[in-house]
């Protein structure tokens, strides 16, 4: 598996499940993903749970505390050479900075932003922890899609604070290239649903989407979208874990 040893600024460098049943989501996760799981205490009766492929982490997960205000879900973290800077761009974009700039430990130094139209991401400055070790194989990130219900505003907001380059594709949707690199897409704007808020969507690699997707349902999983083939691109999936978490499955051609 190709490894990762340094994330460009403006990648997405990390992954981390905010849920209401750690132990469950780890059975979950690691039965659909063959990941190995570490577990770090944080306090009492409390655990980070790093998820591993190949001996590298690719994610990790941690229980909601009830006093967040938020549902299940998987915080996509971009990365920044520093997070104090990018908050500060952020802000002055438009922005709405959730966590003001703190330190992790020794191992980085991050802050959580909710872009100008209402979606959610965290910015990771990395110290001892770089971030995905693996990424594009089975079982580990591939690609974010932001849904937002005004993509006009999130390009401008993104291209300010991280340099992304938004090329439209076919249908209105918009490749968010960093860099040289392709690492995700902005869908043309739908219909508005409460109960989908903004939000950024987190793809992981497998190698048949339908055959995970059936794996994924056996184990407790539902569907927003079942299996879906995309002419000359590949086949997709989105879910929602047991816990409710939303998800992607990706299988390329």
């Amino acid at each position: 598996m190709p490894h990762v040893e340094k994330h460009a600024p403006g990648s997405f460098c990390w992954i981390e499940l905010g849920t209401t049943n750690q132990n469950a989501a780890k059975q979950f996760y690691t039965s659909l993903f063959g990941w190995t799981v570490n577990d770090f205490p944080m306090g009492p009766a409390e655990f980070y749970s790093m998820f591993q492929l190949d001996g590298r982490d690719v994610a990790a997960a941690y229980t909601l505390k009830p006093d967040i205000p938020a549902p299940p879900h998987w915080m996509i973290y971009i990365a920044s050479e520093n997070a104090d800077d990018t908050s500060d761009r952020a802000a002055k974009a438009g922005a709405k900075v959730i966590h003001p700039p703190f330190d992790v430990m020794d191992v980085g130094r991050m802050c959580v932003i909710q872009d100008p139209t209402g979606a959610v991401f965290a910015v990771w400055q990395p110290k001892s922890h770089k971030g995905i070790g693996i990424q594009g194989d089975p079982g580990s990130l591939c690609w974010a899609d932001l849904n937002t219900p005004d993509p006009a505003r999130a390009t401008k907001f993104y291209s300010d604070v991280f340099g992304w380059k938004l090329e439209p594709g076919e249908s209105g949707y918009l490749h968010i290239r960093n860099g040289e690199e392709f690492i995700g897409g902005i869908p043309p704007a739908g219909p508005p649903n409460p109960q989908a808020p903004p939000h950024w969507l987190a793809y992981f690699a497998v190698s048949n989407c339908e055959e995970s997707a059936a794996k994924a349902e056996q184990l407790g999983a539902g569907f927003y979208i079942r299996p879906i083939r995309t002419e000359k691109v590949g086949t997709f999936a989105v879910l929602k874990d047991p816990q409710r978490a939303a998800f992607a499955l990706f299988t390329a051609l």
